[in-house]
Formats: structure tokens, sequence, C-alpha cells
């Protein structure tokens, strides 16, 4: 028997996105797909790439499901749940940010979905906090230095594409604005370096300064950072110590040449590449921000969960031209 599955907010990328991927998972079927804005509309005919893949319409009436995904606006999560109770057997995958930092909610324990390092406990969770997409890459690029305790200070830069602002239309989501042009934004203060820290600080034993500049690119998915941190490990040793971290790792691969974004678009993995002189070494990281970043992951996620194969339904090619 397959389980069910509902998706709440399947009208935005990411909810499309986990449509796309779990239409053709080999263990769930699509229940319903929720939308307030877009009730009564086909999912096709708001995403054309879906037509034969989900011709599902939305609905505002949430059914009972084995495994729920909110796809909600950041802080709205919490609020569903409040006035949509579910059942406690209901595996709940939140793609927002209100459990990252504090997964107390009600009678559920969020648990980090962060499989790299939390497997264990997301294997039969039923509550999971999916990470946010600048946390994904750049904690990946670090766990493996954080578990020897060798952060201190660290500068990231890191650059997403349009899609990471979500569908509702902004001035710099324009295309007029966006395309040919790159710019930073909430310097220092961007709101995934609390998640970023919390994780890092438990594996390092220390405190960690982050001093992280986002930046917005003119293309429309995909992450690459690149983090700077002083250590006087030989790149041979580094490199090892990274390859020993993500042995186990389905999704993580640590590459020896000069990385590009276009090699995990429209994938789950996430591309590690690092590169030292004197005692500064650069780790960089690339992933798809709605598949390693949000969709996917959660996905893998739930896999976890529910003690499938890892890789279910995420055996996907780069788009390479």
């Amino acid at each position: 028997m397959k389980k069910t599955v509902g998706i709440v907010g399947a009208n935005g990328y990411t909810g499309s996105e986990l449509i796309r991927l779990l239409a053709f998972h080999p263990h769930v079927t699509l229940s319903f797909l929720y939308s307030r804005s877009n009730s009564g509309t086909k999912i096709s005919d708001l995403y054309p790439d879906l037509t034969t893949v989900c011709e599902k319409v939305l609905t505002d009436k949430p059914e009972e499901v084995d495994i729920l995904f909110l796809c909600l606006p950041h802080k709205e999560s919490q609020n569903w749940l409040t006035q949509n109770p579910v059942k406690d057997e209901t595996v709940v995958i939140d793609l927002g940010n209100d459990f990252r930092l504090d997964g107390n909610f009600e009678n559920r324990d969020f648990i980090y979905g962060l499989p790299e390092i939390n497997k264990k406990q997301l294997k039969g969770a039923k509550s999971i906090a999916n990470p946010g997409c600048f946390a994904t890459a750049i904690q990946l690029a670090l766990l493996p230095l954080a578990e020897k305790g060798l952060l201190d200070e660290v500068f990231t830069t890191g650059i997403t594409g349009s899609t990471g602002a979500g569908q509702s239309l902004q001035p710099t989501t324009h295309f007029t604005w966006r395309n040919d042009n790159v710019s930073a934004y909430k310097t220092l203060t961007h709101q995934h370096v609390d998640e970023i820290l919390q994780q890092l600080i438990s594996f390092n034993n220390k405190e960690v300064n982050l001093n992280f500049v986002p930046w917005r690119g003119d293309f429309a998915r995909g992450i690459f950072t690149s983090s700077t941190v002083k250590t006087n490990l030989e790149l041979e040793e580094i490199e090892q110590l990274y390859q020993d971290f993500y042995a186990e790792e389905p999704f993580v691969t640590i590459s020896e040449r000069a990385m590009d974004l276009k090699q995990v678009v429209n994938t789950n993995r996430c591309v590690i590449q690092i590169e030292k002189s004197g005692n500064v070494v650069v780790i960089h990281s690339a992933i798809d921000n709605l598949l390693k970043g949000a969709s996917g992951q959660a996905v893998q996620n739930m896999n976890i969960a529910m003690n499938w194969e890892e890789n279910a339904g995420l055996n996907l090619k780069p788009i390479a031209f």
C-alpha cells in the first residue's frame, strides 16, 4: 500500500517541485494539494510543466493523510497547524523556518532535517524541520571542520538564483532588474545565520563567528557558496577529512577539480570543492536551492523517516546544457 501525501502551499515553487518529485515516487500517492489563494484551479494551469504529470485541482479543504508537507511562507506553519490539527501518526515535514531553532510545538518535537548529521534521529520521526537553502549549503561545507573543532572565524559569500525569493513578484525579482545584474542583500544579517551557528557550534564545541554575505544572482535556480577559514592542515588532510565525513552520504560529492553550479541544478546533490593557499582554505559548495535546499531534501527526509531507500524518487540528472 502506498502512503498518502498532502502538500500545503502547493502553488509555490517548493510545493510544485514536491509535486514533480512525488508524482513519480514509488511509495506514495498524492492525496490533496492545498492552496487558499488558488483553490479550484488545476495545478497544471499554474505550472504548465506539470501537464500530464499532475492534473489535480487545488483545494482549501485538507484531508487526513499519512505524510504532510508544509510549503508555507515563513512563520505561517504554526498558524496552519493550530487551525488545522493533524493526527499524531501523521508525519509532518515543514519547509519553512518555524521549527528549525525551536522544534517544540504542542505535542510535537521537530527534528532538524539535515540528513548528513541527523540520520539516526530522523528514522521514524513524525515531525521534521527542513533546513534552509543557504543553511544547507554552508553547513555541508563546514561540518567536517567543525567536527574537529577547527572553526573560529569564518567568512562566507554565497550567490542564489531568483527562485530563492519565492513566487511572489518583488522589485528585485523582475527580469529587467535581475538580468545581467548581481547585488548583495542582508549583509551579515541573513535569517539563516542563527540556524547555521546552532549546528556548527554544537559540533565545534566552541564559539564560531560566521560573517555571511549573500548575493542575488542573475539566474533562476542554484546556490554557490565559498567559505574561507584558516588552518594549518595540508590540503590532502582536509580533503581526506571530507571524504571520510561524507563516505556514507549518497548526495554529497567531494570534487578534486573546479566545480560548476550546473553540476547540481535539478538534482538533490551537494558538490564540495576545497582550495588552499598558505594557511587559508576555501571550501566551495553548490546545491539546487529548490531541491537539496528545499523539496528534494524534504523527500530525502521522508524516505529516511519511513525507512525507504534514501534516494527513492531522487535519482535526477543535472541540467548540463
